[in-house]
């Protein structure tokens, strides 16, 4: 059934696959403070929900999403501020946001439909794999403003495309099109536009036809490999085997291979 709030629609279908969309097309789909917990919501319940097997999110209109939207909430004066305030904010909302989609233990697919802006470039970033319309573009918006970049951005884009390409990204807050994303790697594919959804609906598919919990302790290990030194990934690689090797996917995995037929993966 179609999510109550207008501005964040959620539907789940019969192969297991949650669809999240951004409806404010008016304002390219910048996120307000309900929209953002909403959507941290429906991540952590992905995790828990074993009818779930993959995420999509993406958006309305011309736009993926432009940040956090900060008009309308009036903001705290600097006079105002007290030690910490800032810091928690970004802690309990921005970081948070972000945090949800990478601990999510169901592979998130993006399929960005427009810009993706400062926090909204972030959210597309943090997912596991990306899908780009032609129109696409990534910018990191925060110097226009006399900002630092949040959101995860500094921890995000560096372990994507290396320091100094992160860095002129944040230095100089260019616009960056769909085809150099993908040629810096920022991005797994670009589409035409009109082929965005076909191919989201396919790439989701697949997704939701695979091992899940196998997907879910792959997605641990890569993410975690990244500030692991190599006995630690090897060791955390034993032990996920170890884990996985319990599931019934595995075994059915196993068995169809010796069986020389297509596995029938059920996602326990």
């Amino acid at each position: 059934m179609p999510d109550p709030t207008p501005t964040l629609l959620h539907t789940r279908d019969h192969g297991g696959i949650s669809w999240i969309t951004l409806n404010r097309p008016d304002v390219l789909n910048a996120l307000t403070p309900t929209q953002r917990d909403h959507l941290i919501t429906l991540l952590e319940g992905a995790t828990t929900d074993p009818a779930v097997r993959a995420v999509v999110l993406t958006a309305t209109g011309k736009g993926f999403c432009t940040g956090a939207d900060l008009r309308g909430t009036g903001g705290t004066p600097p006079a105002e501020r007290h030690a910490g305030d800032i810091s928690r904010t970004l802690k309990q909302g921005a970081q948070r946001l972000i945090t949800a989609v990478l601990d999510c233990e169901k592979p998130v697919l993006a399929a960005v439909n427009g810009t993706a802006a400062g926090l909204g470039a972030h959210l597309a970033l943090a997912c596991d794999l990306i899908l780009a319309a032609e129109s696409a573009r990534f910018i990191e918006v925060f110097v226009r403003r006399g900002l630092v970049p949040d959101g995860g951005g500094a921890y995000l884009l560096p372990r994507l495309i290396g320091p100094q390409r992160a860095k002129e990204l944040m230095f100089f807050g260019d616009a960056l099109d769909a085809t150099e994303a993908a040629r810096l790697g920022l991005v797994n594919r670009v589409v035409p536009d009109a082929d965005l959804e076909k191919t989201t609906r396919a790439w989701a598919n697949r997704l939701a036809a695979a091992p899940t919990r196998a997907l879910a302790l792959t997605k641990q290990l890569v993410n975690a490999s990244l500030e692991s030194d190599r006995t630690t990934a090897l060791a955390a690689e034993a032990a996920a085997q170890e884990i996985n090797m319990t599931t019934a996917d595995a075994q059915e995995g196993v068995q169809a291979f010796i069986e020389r037929r297509q596995p029938a993966f059920r996602g326990g």
